[in-house]
């Protein structure tokens, strides 16, 4: 008879000590969330300063991710939908954000992008980004066209070789301007086979 009552304190126990291991992911879990929201705020509220906090431990993604900051200003990024951030394990978190933006209007699509951001986050500290997006072939078609036929457009405002780095607005401005060359190209071609 006093076996019963050892067995259930133990599995008092062990449910309590599986409870508690599950609090402490959750909240990790919930603070990795938070962190990730923190970024897409400052990313999208187009202060370099703001996303500079923000990349405080991101050493090795800071220069490229604040590029990307000033492209989707300059090339009128607007939050159209931002999905909910999710966790993917204990130190990745993705959030899918669908933007409207200069480049799809430059090559006359009704599309509208979704860019994801993979975030890499340690010990309460976000410490890389990495970026995807679901670009459509033509995007990437029209790049290529503009690089092989208007290189003097591109080539100096877009160059991160450059003493001084690339200059985003007016690499996303010449961007656009060539993807609708491209486009205009495309057509003139289709009108006159």
């Amino acid at each position: 008879m006093k076996i019963i009552p050892v067995v259930v304190l133990f599995l008092a126990l062990l449910v309590g000590c599986k409870n508690g291991s599950n609090s402490e992911a959750a909240m990790q879990q919930n603070k990795n969330l938070v962190i990730a929201n923190q970024f897409i705020d400052a990313f999208y509220s187009f202060d370099p300063e703001a996303l500079r906090t923000v990349l405080a431990e991101a050493k090795t993604s800071r220069s490229g991710i604040l590029f990307y900051q000033k492209w989707a200003e300059c090339g009128h990024y607007e939050v159209l939908n931002r999905h909910q951030c999710i966790q993917k394990n204990d130190t990745l978190v993705v959030c899918p954000v669908t933007v409207k933006d200069d480049l799809m209007e430059a090559l006359q699509l009704d599309l509208h992008v979704t860019d994801t951001f993979h975030l890499g986050i340690r010990d309460g500290h976000l410490t890389s980004v990495e970026t995807s997006s679901n670009d459509p072939e033509l995007f990437y078609e029209g790049r290529k066209w503009v690089r092989q036929h208007l290189p003097e457009l591109v080539e100096e405002p877009c160059n991160r070789e450059k003493q001084g780095g690339p200059t985003p607005c007016a690499c996303i401005q010449a961007t656009v301007q060539g993807l609708a060359d491209f486009i205009m190209a495309k057509k003139q071609i289709q009108d006159n086979p």
